[in-house]
């Protein structure tokens, strides 16, 4: 559940059992509730009736009571407003959600209004969670594919150009000087630099050098979600680089190869996936304590 969600209803008195749980599990939950104690402790002193200063001040010689209720009504308010400004600060403030992913690591994450997004490999995301009932706006850098629930405009900020829909299936890449956005359901529209694009369902878009070019897809979903890799008339060095970047390993390969590659190879098996590129290439290999791979010509 959203942290300043919890927050408000507990300020309120308004949790329910289990949002109370999720309350009391927050990484906070106690300097929350420390707050609240001393606000209260130092509460007594509002309710205090204070002189005058001229009035205070004559009488400052005579009586070290007055003295004594003064700093403790200053002291008071002072708290009151050390604690409410700190509870203003954590209720109010906007509160950023980011999302970071690793070599070979995907992660699924669930916005505010339920809308998924799988996060790709080497990606970042990042949105303000504190309005987003008002402005569904994310920024991403790497490649993630979105489920969108229907509502208002739904933004994808990236350094490449804007993606907006308003409930859609859609994947966006946007990595290196690559800018590909594909849309699997629904509308998407896609603003970038020399214009924009509508893209319906089945087709995707395409940005590099400058140039933007739409086609059309055939698949239900990007490969990357079913952990594979897919290429078509790929030269063999980009393939290579994508199995470096898959599976951790370097890799050792003829540097007058010059093959192209059509197929496509899994993230969990090494194994299998050198079979699926050396294979259909003529190539042969041998894999070193997991770590190096070595690929040479079919003929050696």
């Amino acid at each position: 559940m959203n942290e300043e969600y919890l927050i408000k209803k507990w300020l309120k008195d308004e949790l329910s059992e289990v949002e109370a749980k999720a309350f009391n599990a927050l990484e906070n939950a106690a300097f929350y509730k420390r707050i609240i104690d001393d606000a209260q402790r130092f509460s007594g002193y509002l309710n205090a009736k204070v002189p005058s200063f001229d009035s205070l001040e004559m009488k400052l010689t005579d009586s070290k009571t007055n003295t004594t209720n003064w700093t403790r009504v200053v002291s008071g308010f002072a708290a009151i407003l050390i604690v409410g400004f700190a509870l203003f600060t954590l209720i109010n403030k906007d509160q950023i959600s980011s999302f970071k992913t690793d070599l070979a690591q995907n992660e699924t994450i669930t916005l505010p209004d339920n809308s998924i997004v799988n996060l790709n490999e080497l990606s970042e995301l990042n949105y303000a969670d504190s309005d987003w009932d008002e402005n569904r706006t994310l920024n991403l850098s790497g490649e993630a594919f979105f489920d969108v629930e229907k509502g208002m405009r739904f933004d994808v900020n990236t350094d490449f150009g804007k993606v907006s829909v308003l409930g859609t299936e859609f994947n966006v890449l946007s990595r290196d000087s690559v800018f590909k956005v594909s849309c699997y359901e629904g509308l998407v529209q896609v603003i970038y630099d020399n214009g924009e694009v509508k893209l319906p369902a089945g087709t995707e878009f395409i940005l590099s050098s400058g140039e933007g070019k739409k086609s059309n897809i055939t698949v239900a979903e990007p490969y990357w979600l079913k952990n594979m890799s897919v290429f078509e008339n790929a030269p063999i060095i980009d393939v290579v680089k994508e199995l470096i970047k898959q599976y951790n390993v370097v890799v050792s390969y003829p540097s007058e190869m010059n093959l192209r590659f059509t197929g496509a190879f899994e993230h969990n098996n090494l194994e299998n996936a050198l079979e699926s590129i050396t294979k259909p290439l003529n190539l042969t290999y041998t894999v070193q304590n997991n770590k190096k791979v070595i690929i040479r010509n079919g003929q050696n």
